[in-house]
């Protein structure tokens, strides 16, 4: 899958340094799949659930939320926020 965009996930790891670790485990996965389902996403990211539209993926123990739009057609993965859980919790990303 091609992810976009790396910068915020670096960006996030940058403020947040002990999420660093999981967020590159993540990226790796991701980059290196070719999800056709979200059953096969669900397959590889256990913790991964659909909100609103967006897939939620719940990193680093449930301490970082990162939320994108998945396109399966086109092999593509946009990253539209990278959290911290309570950022999520606030629900703001949704607006």
């Amino acid at each position: 899958m091609h992810i976009i965009s790396r910068k915020q996930i670096k960006e996030f790891w940058e403020k947040h340094p002990t999420s660093e670790s999981s967020l590159r485990n993540w990226f790796r996965t991701a980059n290196s799949a070719n999800f056709h389902t979200f059953a096969e996403l669900k397959e590889a990211f256990a913790s991964v659930d659909e909100v609103d539209g967006f897939h939620v993926f719940n990193i680093g123990g449930n301490k970082t939320r990162l939320i994108a739009k998945i396109s399966f057609q086109y092999q593509k993965i946009y990253i539209h926020s990278v959290l911290t859980h309570a950022e999520y919790s606030k629900g703001k990303w949704k607006l």
